[in-house]
């Protein structure tokens, strides 16, 4: 099928993600400190750089905050304020990024906006020519997705590294079972199932006098068109392992969900979703923030020769013990992506984990088009059939429209696309 041949032939970034992801436990040459930018200057991108700090003290560096951007300028100065940069170079508002890239020095930038924003910010990133952390999802909606892929391709180009918040890729369990997988060790998955089932995230109301665009970058957790909806922001993880194990995307996905005890936004509350990765092959998708329900996080594959739990437990049905390679990834997954990172940037070895990442997120993407309408939806329907309807099927508002002088539309709040029609 033309969607494996063109998954494998980017492939090349497992190869190249297990080349550079080895924790180094002492210092290379001389010490120097990396300088960094932060674009998104809320909880996930300050956390980011405490792990980029912890991963530059492992390897012997220091770290510089230059600048800080977020929509809100008292974040980014919070965040100057916190980790030692210069207030002058805190930038706010929907288009501040654009000036914080032009402070001269920065050679790192942390993406850790809302999702809606990081196809806009990485590609000015990348043409700004700096190595870049992004964290997950990549984007929220099919031209999201198309931008990030073209972003990567230029990243490649100029060399420059590009690692996402994918932290199971840097994980030494989950590293471990997909290098087994790789090298046939474990057979050939046949089916599975991957879960995200938990609580809501954080819910802000709106305050008095906030602006449409202040409410929903405040409250971007359960907006669809700021976070993607949490089968894109959050389960995403799941199934980029499910993709990484099983060595290619799906085809199709075919959903059912629905709205039922949310309090704000317009995010559906569950998400079932059947990936079909061709050659019979299905895996589950089951993801679902209700609080007061089970929850599990995880994924769950069989194959023709064991039963895996990702990042745990394998067993064989022969009963043959499985020996896995050592791949020195142990400790904080969280901190080694950036020790990825910066190994990359210390050898000049480029890393790029957008590729893999953005088909990820199309992945989710796809599962909550079908959830939302009730029809199947190809791959390449968001890919590269122009001529399908859900090719631009993309948000509104979008990330630019927050850019402007004018407020945003709010979306109806609680109002959500039902699938199907109803009948007597």
């Amino acid at each position: 099928m033309q969607n494996r041949r063109n998954f494998m032939k980017n492939a090349s970034v497992f190869s190249a993600m297990m080349a550079a992801a080895p924790t180094v436990l002492k210092a290379q040459g001389a010490s120097r400190t990396f300088k960094i930018g932060i674009i998104g200057s809320g909880r996930r991108a300050s956390a980011a750089f405490l792990n980029m700090m912890d991963a530059a003290k492992k390897l012997g560096h220091t770290l510089q905050l230059v600048a800080a951007h977020d929509y809100y300028l008292e974040e980014a100065q919070r965040r100057c304020k916190q980790f030692g940069c210069e207030e002058k170079f805190a930038f706010g508002g929907g288009d501040g990024y654009k000036k914080m890239l032009e402070v001269p020095g920065i050679e790192i930038v942390i993406l850790g906006a809302p999702p809606a924003f990081r196809p806009i910010h990485l590609a000015a990133a990348i043409a700004a020519g700096k190595h870049v952390f992004a964290e997950k999802p990549l984007a929220v909606d099919p031209q999201g997705v198309r931008h990030v892929l073209e972003t990567a391709a230029a990243a490649k180009a100029k060399q420059l590294t590009l690692v996402t918040g994918t932290q199971r890729r840097h994980q030494g369990t989950y590293m471990r079972q997909a290098i087994a997988m790789q090298k046939g060790q474990l057979g050939t998955i046949r089916g599975g199932n991957i879960y995200w089932c938990g609580g809501w995230g954080s819910i802000r109301r709106r305050k008095p006098g906030a602006t449409n665009a202040q409410y929903m970058t405040n409250n971007w957790m359960n907006w669809a068109q700021m976070s993607g909806d949490h089968i894109v922001e959050q389960h995403v993880h799941n199934i980029d392992v499910a993709n990484w194990f099983i060595g290619r995307y799906p085809r199709t996905a075919m959903a059912v969900g629905a709205r039922t005890r949310r309090q704000t936004g317009n995010q559906y509350d569950f998400f079932s979703v059947d990936f079909d990765y061709d050659d019979g092959l299905h895996i589950h998708s089951l993801s679902r923030q209700i609080p007061g329900c089970t929850g599990r996080i995880g994924e769950l594959f069989s194959t023709d020769l064991a039963s895996i739990s990702g990042g745990g437990k394998v067993s064989r049905y022969d009963g043959k013990e499985v020996k896995f390679e050592e791949v020195g990834n142990e400790g904080d997954p969280y901190v080694n992506e950036h020790s990825a990172l910066l190994d990359s940037v210390i050898h000049g070895k480029m890393l790029n984990e957008a590729e893999a990442t953005a088909y990820a997120t199309a992945c989710a993407v796809i599962g909550r088009l079908s959830a939302y309408t009730g029809q199947t939806v190809r791959m390449s329907d968001i890919l590269t059939n122009k001529e399908s309807s859900f090719y631009n099927m993309n948000f509104k508002p979008s990330a630019l429209d927050f850019e402007g002088v004018s407020d945003v539309e709010l979306p109806p709040e609680g109002v959500v696309p039902k699938a199907g029609r109803n009948t007597r």
